[in-house]
């Protein structure tokens, strides 16, 4: 039978994929459309088991926050240009969407959360199909607290969220979480940071006092302060504040309000930090 444009068109609507692919499939399944949507998932399918060793990474990175709940998402993909593609970061868009909706708990429930009865695995396994490149949903990262912030750095592959003890201007949330993206930190506070760390931070330190000539007995001194910089720069409410290194961070929220506080934070990128 003869395939028409409107049917491609809503079989386009109904899998994302290409108005070519869509036709095919329409072709083949003799203007059946469940068994034209089955054609277009075995290819994505068939590209995913084909493409499974090659590396995924590139993608789009995508956050949200609202009400009390953040979430971050990264759905990979081979090459940067499809990472642009406007179809792909709708779809992360989609995928981040349905998570602050639902808020699953993990990336495993997320991948098995239906939309318009289709699972989102099954959703970026039809991308594939679409692309034919290998995607996965590498990343699912949330916070939930009294309030909570999202931030996307320009270009989509990084964000952060961070969540608060209590309600905040928005523009103070915000510059919180610029300040994860530009400055990594390891831990909220200083007690936060694993023992292991905090002891192979003491032992480099101390080594490097040893390496300086520094005496002996003077060692455990020299690398305690060390270290007590090291937590400066690694911790966040202890770091310089990019917009006023006069102030830490702890000392810009309490000027906002004293009791104020960041409670977590979570930070992902595709870029080499």
């Amino acid at each position: 039978m003869a395939v028409t444009i409107q049917d491609i068109t809503k079989l386009r609507k109904m899998t994302g994929a290409g108005m070519m692919d869509c036709k095919k499939a329409l072709a083949e399944a003799e203007g059946d459309f469940d068994k034209a949507i089955e054609l277009i998932r075995k290819r994505g399918q068939a590209i995913v088991a084909k493409r499974e060793d090659r590396d995924a990474s590139e993608g789009c990175v995508l956050a949200a926050a609202k009400d009390g709940f953040a979430a971050i998402v990264a759905l990979n993909c081979e090459t940067d240009f499809v990472a642009k593609n406007a179809d792909f970061i709708a779809l992360t868009q989609t995928i981040l969407d349905k998570a602050i909706e639902t808020r699953p708990a993990t990336i495993e429930a997320l991948l098995a959360t239906e939309i318009e009865g289709r699972t989102i695995a099954d959703l970026v396994t039809d991308r594939s199909g679409v692309t034919g490149e290998k995607m996965e949903l590498s990343t699912y990262l949330s916070l939930e607290a009294p309030a909570t912030v999202a931030y996307i750095h320009s270009g989509n592959r990084l964000a952060t969220i961070v969540s608060f003890n209590k309600e905040l201007e928005n523009q103070v949330a915000r510059d919180v979480a610029m300040q994860v993206a530009a400055m990594n930190p390891i831990a909220v506070t200083r007690e936060e940071f694993p023992a292991e760390v905090v002891e192979k931070e003491f032992e480099i330190a101390k080594d490097k006092a040893r390496q300086e000539g520094k005496p002996e007995a003077m060692l455990d001194k020299i690398a305690q302060g060390r270290l007590n910089k090291f937590y400066q720069e690694n911790s966040l409410l202890e770091q310089a504040f990019v917009k006023d290194a006069k102030m830490s961070i702890k000392e810009y929220l309490a000027s906002k309000d004293k009791e104020l506080t960041a409670t977590a934070f979570k930070r992902f990128t595709l870029n080499a930090d």
